[in-house]
């Protein structure tokens, strides 16, 4: 799996070293997963440094990460889901709805007939059991809500956006035009003064920039007014600066377009087309960041149908037949997904190395670099790696698996796992604690 990866970013890479033992109990191969895609950042990152530093992974803290990274001390954390959200047996098998955001919350009131407001799980069940499941996913897709049908493996297989992402790149890029060449910070510090714009949210893109604050990166995180995803912002936004601005007013993509006329690296996970509605397209990026490091996310692919829907992690194991598979192998009576959301972290370090493998390219020769990955894409890689037969089920998060360093979040004190990555002589340390969305402003610190 780590060679794949290692192909798909850059084969000069340098080979890290996994260390360690465990998996996290699924159907696929999970652990080794996570290994391989923090691996492959930490290959993309020693590659910048002059003596190429040799890269450790710890598996068992990789698939820890895949988790929650944070433990609050004397505070809690808010739920991660929505208590609506999850999977409903509609009249001919399974569906999920994602309605963690609020609008796509009242879009599933308002297909199921319920005033907003309402939605007990239990109505909800009430109304999807006498439903067809493709029906009741194509009128919430149709009214701007975030739903999937279970789809086997065949089945999406056979499924025309099967068929278009299967054949996509797992990372596709391009290198562009040259510009003026990026200089880089010290051994120790190797992204200290690199510029990171974030429009990422849950959770693939954060997971990306985290990694690259980790070591340096000034990351500033854009919201819109009033976005919140309060169960996973103590554990995403580590290491970076976060404001808001609403990119359909003229003033604030003003101040955006400022922001990315000074910005290093672009990461973004808006719907295909989505920027390019604000006038904010390729290559008007391009024109306002010459040897811009651009990355971008979707959930289902770029190519096929479905180019254009809304996703999320756990909708794109419904569709990808992961979720199926795993309740066929248990031979339950639901659907089994994946212990974690494995796609979208796995795509977040993925997303890290493709900005490092560019911000390579673009300190020796100055040229820009563009990335595209998905996590349609990145479920087609895990689904080719069942796990092994002898698998070795990993312990529980324990205090040894804690760093002795207190974090003073805006919620209060925490801890945080280990890194999962060992890079001689380039520590993984965040500069500032966690804190709430749109408290900083839209500038780059002096």
């Amino acid at each position: 799996m780590l060679n794949q990866l290692m192909r798909a970013l850059d084969p000069h890479l340098p080979s890290p070293v996994i260390a360690g033992a465990g998996d996290l109990p699924s159907v696929y191969a999970v652990s080794e997963l996570a290994a391989a895609s923090v691996g492959a950042a930490g290959a993309a990152l020693s590659n910048l440094l002059p003596l190429r530093p040799h890269v450790t992974v710890d598996r068992r803290l990789a698939s820890l990460w895949f988790q929650l990274s944070i433990r609050p001390q004397g505070w809690e954390l808010p739920p991660v889901w929505d208590p609506v959200a999850g999977d409903y047996r509609a009249a001919d098998g399974w569906i999920r709805l994602h309605t963690n955001a609020p609008h796509h919350r009242r879009a599933a009131e308002r297909v199921l007939g319920f005033a907003a407001g309402s939605g007990e799980r239990a109505a909800f069940q009430r109304a999807i059991a006498g439903l067809r499941k493709a029906d009741l996913e194509a009128a919430l897709v149709a009214a701007g809500g975030c739903a999937a049908q279970m789809f086997t493996r065949e089945e999406w297989m056979a499924h025309a956006q099967g068929k278009a992402v299967s054949a996509e790149p797992l990372i596709a890029t391009r290198v562009r035009a040259a510009t003026r060449a990026l200089r880089l910070g010290p051994p120790e510090r190797p992204l200290r003064g690199v510029r990171v714009l974030d429009l990422t949210r849950v959770l693939a893109g954060p997971v990306g920039t985290r990694f690259l604050a980790g070591y340096g990166a000034q990351v500033l995180r854009i919201d819109p007014p009033h976005w919140d995803e309060p169960g996973v912002v103590p554990e995403i936004t580590l290491g970076k600066r976060c404001a808001r601005l609403d990119l359909h007013r003229h003033e604030d993509r003003e101040t955006f377009q400022a922001l990315l006329s000074g910005a290093d690296v672009l990461v973004h996970g808006y719907r295909p087309g989505a920027l390019e509605g604000l006038g904010l397209g390729p290559e008007a990026r391009r024109q306002i960041a010459p040897g811009l490091v651009d990355v971008s996310l979707c959930a289902y692919g770029y190519t096929g149908p479905w180019a254009g829907r809304r996703g999320f992690d756990s909708l794109v194991q419904m569709s990808c037949g992961i979720a199926a598979q795993g309740m066929r192998a248990a031979q339950a009576d639901k659907p089994i997904p994946l212990p974690v959301q494995a796609l979208d972290f796995a795509t977040g370090y993925l997303m890290a190395a493709a900005a490092l493998v560019g911000l390579g390219q673009r300190a020796r020769d100055g040229r820009g670099f563009e990335a595209r990955l998905s996590l349609a894409r990145t479920a087609e890689f895990l689904a080719g790696y069942p796990t092994a037969s002898q698998a070795q089920t990993l312990a529980p998060a324990g205090d040894a698996d804690l760093s002795p360093d207190i974090e003073h979040t805006a919620w209060g004190k925490a801890k945080r796992l280990l890194p999962p990555l060992s890079i001689d002589g380039v520590p993984m340390r965040w500069d500032l604690p966690a804190g709430p969305l749109g408290t900083s402003p839209a500038m780059w610190p002096a």
